[in-house]
């Protein structure tokens, strides 16, 4: 049909008409499809639908676990109900809610504490927290935090993800949200501290870019090198939000 794949996003193909275009994201058999006009949206309907066996569920609602709220004023994305299963799956549905997702005094050691009794289990949730970033930018550092351990998870790693878990209990009407704004300026923050990882002594770098009002691209990761100051640990995190802002 003319569509071509996206070079930065696998799943993503576009389509240029003359001056109109139209995005198709696919994930297995669940696909979102937008056009910048309805005669060309329709039109693509209409062609899918002479191949393949569809369902036209109309406007964007529910996509892959994430929620889609229309306004006039643009998206919301939030997974709610996605945190309330997460939370039940845990044993922690009626846990109490905490006001941050960690405790920014304590360091984590990689050996400290004994080992959980169900590794299995604590990567299981890990890597469903590590989904649940995908809307929830709050939980990056956390959570990047819990994966460091997916080797040899210890008592100390495991209260970590429980913590996690009691913020996103108090938390689960945040998401992200899309204005429909005109977007103009790509504006990046960045962070770092200095040594934080205990265990290699690395700093930890962390950017968010918005794009006009619309937050686009963050991060939360550990340096790959010892900064020797707080100074070359900061440098460090700015060339990285510069790398993305390049590459946005």
């Amino acid at each position: 049909m003319g569509f071509i794949a996206s070079v930065c996003d696998t799943s993503l193909f576009i389509l240029k008409d003359g001056a109109d275009l139209a995005y198709l994201l696919l994930y297995v058999d669940d696909i979102i499809l937008t056009a910048s006009t309805p005669q060309l949206l329709r039109s693509i309907i209409a062609r899918l639908h002479s191949e393949f066996s569809m369902t036209d569920l109309g406007e964007l609602h529910h996509f892959l676990s994430i929620s889609v709220s229309r306004t006039s004023h643009g998206l919301f994305l939030s997974q709610r109900h996605y945190a309330v299963d997460l939370l039940h799956h845990a044993g922690m549905a009626e846990c109490h809610s905490t006001a941050t997702p960690v405790d920014t005094r304590g360091k984590l050691f990689a050996t400290d504490g004994a080992p959980v009794t169900d590794p299995t289990k604590y990567r299981s949730l890990a890597g469903a927290l590590q989904y649940l970033t995908l809307t929830r930018l709050d939980l990056a550092y956390a959570v990047q935090q819990v994966c460091f351990f997916m080797h040899d998870p210890r008592e100390p790693h495991l209260a970590l993800i429980k913590r996690i878990l009691r913020y996103v209990k108090g938390s689960l009407n945040l998401g992200l949200f899309i204005g429909s704004s005109s977007p103009s300026t790509l504006t990046a923050y960045s962070d770092a501290d200095w040594a934080g990882c205990p265990n290699s002594i690395r700093s930890t770098s962390g950017y968010c870019i918005y794009l006009g009002d619309n937050l686009v691209s963050w991060s939360s990761k550990r340096q790959t090198t010892v900064s020797r100051s707080s100074a070359e640990a900061e440098y460090r995190a700015v060339a990285h939000a510069v790398a993305e802002c390049c590459w946005l």
